[in-house]
């Protein structure tokens, strides 16, 4: 890997040799490699195998911006490039935050690369998904099928060099699998999910996901419809990272400075209980978007965004932080979606912080609640900026501390804020959930809130 990266490292370099005296000049170089395998009934449905490779190219002229991409890594591809990049600059508008980052010093991540990951033979791959399907199908004899079993992997190296004297290069290496059991009785089929992740095939736990999704499954059947109540709500991980990612968007310093956040203009104001922070950790060991470096080679680190119930900052990366003066510098959140766009704000690994109560506790303090399982339609149904908060959930009641018949088609309905204010208690099942984002979910009881039923 180490050779690989270098190699990423000498192809930026090469891309920026035509940087003037006059202009600051930034070259992203990545390549990465990844495997997908979908099975049914058996039978692979998919097997897919993707290599992507490329540079992206940004100049800064006279406060001006240009941008442009290149799969084409000769010497003659990636100087069309820059001078694509200089000329899309001189169209640009003037903006503060039109400036290349300062080179800081950084460190490497042990850990994040799982050797001979490349060597593995597509048919163990294949193997994984379609003994994760039979896994499911026997855990449990109300299991009538399984809708999906997926295993996916993937190798991403980056590397990125500029004139103001940035070098920094990673690679890390990521395996996960998924199933989606169905569950019937008579007339009634319910789903249920299931995820294993981790850097390498041997790190997936199988047994565990083909479990979890059975158990989600199967614990749904006979669900009815319910009256509209007003009861304390406890949230599922699961849901408690989806709920994450709606909320992530407003921590975006991209965001606040558009006026598309809810947080915006409120630093220092109370936003969530006292108990709870919220924290984003680029070098956290279990996190899925671990990494020494941002995609604008700064050094990643720890961010607490909500301290102890008040808002303490945005994410920033340098172009943010430039545009906000006031010696604020970039968090190490500058995030690309490849080399073919240039960097936006994103949180690496986000979680919510603070004293954990066992789940035990939790759902005894939550008698005649909701166990909230599933949401459905969480960002079609969440407003990040007004903060509007309105979810169809499938889930369970708590009765005597226990989890107690299902329920479905009821409507959560509340605001982003009063949620946060809301919250009592945090569950000790920290889990990250990489789909869509690195975010991470834990059990979570909220006060009372309106459930929506017929």
């Amino acid at each position: 890997m180490r050779d690989q990266v270098k190699a990423l490292l000498d192809l930026a370099e090469q891309a920026i040799e035509g940087a003037g005296t006059h202009e600051q000049v930034e070259a992203y170089a990545t390549h990465g490699i990844g495997t997908s395998v979908k099975v049914f009934d058996g039978e692979v449905e998919t097997l897919t195998a993707a290599e992507t490779r490329g540079v992206g190219i940004r100049v800064v002229l006279d406060g001006r911006l240009g941008f442009a991409a290149t799969s084409d890594i000769s010497p003659a591809g990636l100087g069309a490039a820059l001078a694509a990049a200089r000329d899309n600059a001189a169209y640009a508008s003037v903006d503060p935050g039109n400036v290349l980052p300062s080179p800081r010093e950084w460190q490497p991540l042990a850990g994040i690369v799982a050797e001979g990951f490349e060597e593995v033979d597509p048919g163990r791959k294949v193997a994984v998904a379609l003994r994760l399907e039979g896994l499911a199908k026997a855990a449990d004899p109300r299991v009538s099928g399984v809708s999906s079993a997926s295993y996916g992997d993937g190798v991403s190296r980056m590397a990125v060099a500029s004139s103001t004297g940035v070098r920094a290069g990673y690679g890390r290496t990521d395996a996960y699998a998924t199933v989606v059991a169905l569950a019937r009785s008579g007339a009634e089929t319910q789903t249920g999910f299931g995820l294993t992740e981790g850097r390498s095939i041997e790190d997936l736990d199988l047994s565990f996901a083909a479990a979890e999704s059975a158990q989600r499954a199967t614990r749904l059947l006979g669900s009815r419809k319910a009256a509209t109540t007003t009861v304390p709500i406890v949230f599922d991980p699961l849901v408690t990272a989806q709920f994450l990612g709606v909320v992530a968007s407003g921590f975006s310093a991209e965001s606040a400075q558009k006026g598309l956040s809810l947080f915006a203009d409120r630093l220092g104001d109370e936003v969530a209980a006292p108990m709870l922070s919220v924290v984003d950790d680029g070098r956290l060991t279990d996190g899925p978007a671990t990494a020494p470096v941002d995609d604008e080679g700064m050094p990643t680190g720890r961010t607490v965004i909500i301290d102890e119930g008040r808002l303490a900052g945005f994410l920033h990366n340098t172009e943010t932080a430039a545009r906000a003066g006031g010696g604020a510098r970039t968090t190490a959140n500058a995030a690309r979606s490849g080399h073919r766009s240039p960097p936006g704000v994103s949180p690496t690994n986000l979680y919510l912080d603070g004293p954990t109560t066992p789940l035990a506790d939790i759902l005894r303090s939550a008698d005649g609640g909701l166990y909230v399982q599933e949401a459905k339609g969480m960002h079609s149904g969440v407003n990040p900026v007004s903060g509007e908060f309105s979810v169809g959930v499938t889930g369970l009641w708590i009765r005597g501390g226990e989890l107690a018949e299902p329920v479905r088609e009821v409507t959560v309905s509340a605001t982003i804020v009063r949620m946060l204010l809301s919250i009592t208690a945090l569950g000790p099942d920290r889990r990250f959930f990489p789909m869509g984002g690195a975010m991470a979910g834990a059990t979570l009881l909220l006060g009372a809130m309106t459930v929506a039923g017929s």
